[in-house]
């Protein structure tokens, strides 16, 4: 069985069958980054502001004065509840889109590997 060649084109990453490792990785750096982004979410028409990673760490949150009525905490509380639920939603629906079947802890169709190693 031959493998590649370990050092690669130009002594970068190994050419694996004509797979570009050095793109596919920038990608994957590319998309790191995107799911570190904040995502934003609302509620109460923006009265509640909820700031969360794309790990689903609240890093901020915003609250306008007119939404703190100390006679009803219960919904103060509820629309910072619903904001972040917003937020996270955000931050789902971008990984979804940018990494597809990896985000919901899928595996990608491995299928089509026989020419990996010549």
């Amino acid at each position: 069985m031959a493998f590649p060649d370990a050092t690669g084109p130009a002594g970068g990453l190994p050419d694996f069958g004509g797979m570009d490792l050095q793109g596919m990785l920038g990608q994957a750096m590319q998309m790191q980054q995107r799911m570190v982004e904040a995502q934003h979410g609302t509620a109460g028409g923006g009265l509640v502001s909820a700031k969360v990673t794309g790990t689903g760490d609240l890093v901020g949150l915003e609250i306008k004065p007119e939404a703190a009525d100390p006679e009803d905490t219960e919904t103060l509380a509820d629309l910072v509840i619903a904001a972040v639920r917003d937020a996270r939603a955000a931050a789902d629906r971008l990984a979804a889109d940018k990494m597809g079947p990896l985000a919901g802890g899928g595996m990608p169709d491995l299928g089509n590997l026989g020419n990996l190693f010549g």
